[in-house]
């Protein structure tokens, strides 16, 4: 197949990038979360939401629109166990984006970097950038908020009457800037929650993540830092969808790793570790200012390796934790975040990270994709010696 029909699937946007200042999106109110007790997810764009503008300030389907028109030809029905959703057929879905992503986006050019994916897009049996993938990680964090009974449907299901609300999550766009040598990978989802009874708005949000290396690093080993940013964005873009709307406070705190009998700090960096041990006990301090509201504490921990979580333990309830399977000789990078019972709900905080995650966004806003993925950039680090 010719490269020139799969660089659709990806924009290129030759622009400097500028210094980034982030803040922190506003959480859904609890007044409003507490009017959502069922809800249901569904992989497409909110009905309401008008095309995307094109480049030459006309209504054109866009990029990530176009693409998803052409997928329309290339999908079914099905039950995946008892959660019904639309599945991408491989062998209908790439020409089909093809198609619609070259009559959206006609006027962007192709880049090298857009040429050194085209292989390894093609031979995917499978992308890890669908809204049916995207939808059922929001689906799946869903499930773990108590409170709320969550549905994953196909766009075309018939939506129960007991649903009090409908989430549509949508990929918008997927970037890459390039400056001299380096290149910065952003993909975006949109997340728009309405009640069913009226159709009103409760909330929006555009979530992104982004990641950065140069354009050797991002070609090479058959481009695998592109699949490694795939995954944790959308790991990260499930997550974070999941956490605005149902389950996240902003509630102060201070995080910080400490040495126990078998994991050591480094002397000049008390967030780089080690340990001679297969199952090290890992610990943490927890600061949590005087808070009458806060009526209980605990948290969940993860320890990743370069391509995936390797290990989680949830709802521990002292401020340390043995591992409880053998690590193999490597770096991982592991994190913990708290969970607090407020007013008798329960509400998660932001995930451990150095300098508070302001270098990274909270993990949306990468450094150097090579040294570690955008999300688990400033988590602590972990080397296991043999």
């Amino acid at each position: 197949m010719p490269a020139r029909y799969v660089l659709a699937l990806l924009a290129l946007v030759p622009v400097g990038i500028a210094a980034l200042e982030v803040e922190l999106a506003a959480n859904m109110s609890e007044e409003l979360r507490a009017t959502v007790q069922s809800v249901v997810v569904l992989s497409t764009r909110d009905p309401a939401m008008k095309n995307v503008t094109g480049d030459y300030e006309e209504d054109t389907p866009g990029l990530i629109g176009g693409i998803n028109e052409g997928m329309d030809a290339g999908r079914v029905d099905m039950e995946v166990g008892n959660v019904p959703i639309s599945v991408p057929i491989p062998i209908l879905t790439v020409p089909g984006a093809i198609i619609g992503g070259v009559s959206g986006a006609a006027a962007r050019r192709a880049q090298e970097l857009r040429d050194s994916l085209t292989e390894k897009l093609i031979e995917a049996e499978s992308s890890p950038l669908t809204n049916d993938a995207l939808a059922m990680d929001v689906f799946w964090n869903i499930q773990q908020v108590t409170g709320v009974e969550s549905k994953v449907l196909a766009p075309t299901a018939k939506i129960p009457e007991t649903t009090d609300a409908i989430l549509y999550v949508n990929l918008e766009n997927v970037t890459i800037d390039v400056v001299e040598d380096d290149a910065v990978l952003r993909i975006a989802a949109n997340a728009t929650l309405r009640r069913k009874s009226d159709g009103a708005r409760l909330y929006e949000s555009e979530v992104s993540y982004q990641d950065r290396d140069s354009l050797r690093d991002w070609t090479a080993n058959d481009s695998a830092l592109w699949t490694q940013f795939a995954n944790y964005g959308r790991h990260y873009l499930g997550r974070e969808i999941a956490a605005e709307i149902f389950d996240r406070t902003d509630q102060h705190h201070s995080l910080r790793p400490k040495k126990t009998k078998s994991v050591s700090p480094d002397r000049k960096n008390d967030w780089a570790m080690t340990t001679k041990s297969s199952t090290p006990e890992l610990a943490w301090e927890h600061r949590l200012p005087d808070d009458g509201d806060v009526e209980s504490v605990y948290f969940d921990l993860e320890i990743y390796d370069m391509e995936r979580p390797v290990y989680s333990a949830d709802r521990i309830q002292k401020a340390d934790h043995t591992v409880a399977i053998e690590l193999e000789c490597k770096t991982y990078r592991w994190s913990v975040r708290p969970s607090y019972a407020i007013k008798g709900k329960t509400r998660r905080g932001h995930w451990m990270r150095s300098n508070g995650g302001r270098d990274t966004g909270q993990g949306s806003v990468g450094v150097d994709a090579s040294t570690a993925p955008a999300y688990i950039y400033d988590f602590a680090t972990l080397k296991v010696k043999c």
